[in-house]
């Protein structure tokens, strides 16, 4: 089974300003990706916003990500989780229809697994809907609030789920990551998703990452990898750092919807975030601006 290493950019979903989806603004968002290194995209996620999407509205997003794939050589991840099994199915199933690369679902937030063997019952049902694809289980208590180890599923679902390529793990406990890693000779491609913490995670061996910040400061994240791979520490120990405050500075507005104002300032315009964000207003924008100033962005992430 194909493993998906390297950065992937969690893709923003464009809306125009009235919060329709602005699917005309996919390929200008493929091609900036390509020309910052970016080889492969995750859709309908958490950056993407899915959960404020309809399921029609998803398969439209994910369709159009996949056509312009197929003329860019992008690979295309697509998140089918919610709170609806039958509706994750159905996106399962059409993410596999117009050509995705692999499928990522996270656990209901609402009715939650509240054990590891009903966790890999949801996880199959979803991944037997698209059995040519790979599957992810996307790892994200901080929002579902579904806290079984990530390890625990390998060892109940490793036998049960075909097509179970591994986790997308956007969470802090690097024990756990660390089990996932080592589980059957490192049978499973754990895909590390807090951007913050990039440096301790290579250290453990991962290999692949999912990352909102990939979208605008991927040259940063970059030499961060490059220089892992070269043994010098204390660059990337500098590289992340730098990272991370520009991370503190995003949140500090709202991460997501000064996310997309970083987007528009770089020349690709992703639009507004939907409610229950909110939009940042006239002098919020100025002094976001000001503050990237401050710490030279967008020239010394590139």
């Amino acid at each position: 089974m194909q493993r998906h290493t390297g950065l992937i950019a969690a893709t923003f979903t464009p809306f125009h300003p009235d919060g329709s989806l602005n699917l005309s603004a996919v390929e200008s968002q493929a091609h900036w990706l390509q020309s910052v290194g970016i080889r492969a995209v995750f859709v309908n996620g958490t950056t993407g916003e899915g959960p404020s999407l309809t399921v029609e509205e998803r398969k439209n997003v994910a369709r159009r990500w996949c056509e312009i794939a197929r003329r860019t050589n992008l690979q295309v991840l697509v998140h089918v989780g919610g709170e609806c099994l039958q509706d994750c199915v159905e996106l399962a199933r059409h993410a596999q229809q117009v050509g995705a690369s692999a499928i990522s679902c996270f656990a209901p937030s609402y009715y939650k697994p509240y054990s590891v063997s009903g966790l890999a019952a949801f996880c199959r049902a979803v991944a037997d809907a698209a059995p040519s694809l790979p599957f992810y289980y996307y790892h994200i208590p901080g929002r579902t609030g579904v806290t079984i180890p990530v390890s625990d599923l390998l060892h109940e679902a490793a036998d049960k789920v075909p097509t179970l390529a591994g986790a997308k793990f956007s969470h802090g406990d690097l024990v756990d990551l660390l089990r996932c890693l080592r589980f059957q000779d490192g049978r499973f491609n754990m895909l590390f998703g807090l951007d913050e913490m990039l440096l301790p995670a290579l250290a453990l061996g991962v290999r692949g990452a999912v990352g909102t910040n990939y979208n605008y400061a991927s040259g940063l994240y970059l030499r961060l990898w490059q220089a892992v791979a070269e043994n010098e520490w204390e660059t990337a120990r500098g590289l992340q750092a730098q990272a991370n405050e520009l991370i503190g500075l995003l949140a500090r507005f709202g991460f997501l919807q000064a996310a997309k104002r970083v987007m528009a300032i770089l020349g690709v315009d992703c639009g507004p975030v939907r409610p229950p964000l909110a939009e940042l207003d006239g002098d919020a924008e100025r002094m976001l601006r000001r503050e990237l100033d401050r710490i030279g962005f967008p020239q010394n992430y590139r």
